[in-house]
């Protein structure tokens, strides 16, 4: 992955306060890191606000693409922390914009649910339609509604040369009453079938951080990808010349963190722990 070297002061030299006082712009993951299923995990709220106060930004980044982005300002809304629409993207929005960018009037196949499918249409993806000949494209998301016809198609088309292409790499998603299947681990599934493996978008690749750094106008280097997840939250921070914090709320455990290739810039409790660690030093 593209590494963009950080100013002279190491990572290991910043300690937790160091590090969370030069941040502009917080960019939160939601499953795992803000709440699971419909409870807001401790402290979430009170770090948001606390920071907006501080005149700070924060940025709901989701690698979940079965909903819409209005669903979750929705959810959020009714978890007492309304949003703009400016303040949330998921890995659907990473892949549309790479698609217009990159394969502009390229016929889709989607494995994706409706919310996908709508958001898709809505800016003008040439969606594959019944009948019609094999699609340029295969587009894998976190399909809630998968069918084996869908998983067969998609196998298919890739098999007769379609480029396969998916959301995100994540392979569970985390839930109240535990981890579900995830976009990673329907690829899985095709690239088992097929022997090909996807292109994915979303975090922790390049272009998330490029469209969030777009949207911000804020600098590299200040902000930071806060999340549960190393291979994603916080890849996507310290492989881009961002930030990465975790947060021990969701996926991630104590075992996984001392073997893992990829080394946080900090680690927290939770959003909650963060807001104190704030507090201390502003």
């Amino acid at each position: 992955m593209e590494r963009h070297k950080k100013p002279d002061s190491s990572r290991q030299a910043q300690n937790r306060a160091d590090l969370l006082e030069k941040i502009g712009v917080f960019v939160l993951d939601m499953d795992g890191t803000f709440y699971l299923g419909s409870h807001v995990i401790e402290g979430a709220i009170d770090f948001v606000r606390y920071v907006e106060q501080k005149g700070r930004r924060v940025l709901f980044f989701t690698n979940n693409s079965s909903q819409s982005p209005e669903v979750y300002m929705d959810r959020l809304s009714h978890m007492g922390c309304p949003i703009t629409r400016d303040q949330i993207m998921t890995s659907g929005d990473v892949t549309i914009a790479y698609l217009k960018e990159n394969y502009d009037g390229k016929r889709i196949y989607l494995v994706g649910t409706e919310a996908l499918r709508k958001s898709f249409q809505e800016e003008e993806i040439c969606l594959w339609k019944e009948g019609e000949p094999v699609p340029d494209i295969v587009v894998v998301g976190f399909d809630t509604a998968l069918t084996y016809e869908k998983l067969c198609r998609a196998c298919g088309f890739i098999r007769s040369g379609a480029l396969f292409l998916a959301t995100h790499l994540d392979l569970n998603c985390p839930t109240e009453d535990g981890f579900i299947p995830d976009c990673g681990a329907l690829c899985a599934a095709i690239t088992a079938s097929t022997g090909v493996k996807p292109r994915y978008l979303g975090k922790p690749f390049r272009e998330t951080v490029d469209m969030v750094l777009m949207r911000t106008g804020e600098k590299r280097d200040r902000v930071a990808f806060v999340g549960d997840r190393l291979y994603t939250d916080v890849a996507t921070g310290v492989n881009h010349g961002a930030w990465g914090v975790l947060v021990m709320t969701g996926e991630t455990k104590a075992e996984d963190l001392e073997k893992s290739q990829v080394k946080p810039d900090a680690v927290f409790a939770s959003l909650g722990e963060m807001k104190t660690v704030l507090e201390g030093c502003c």
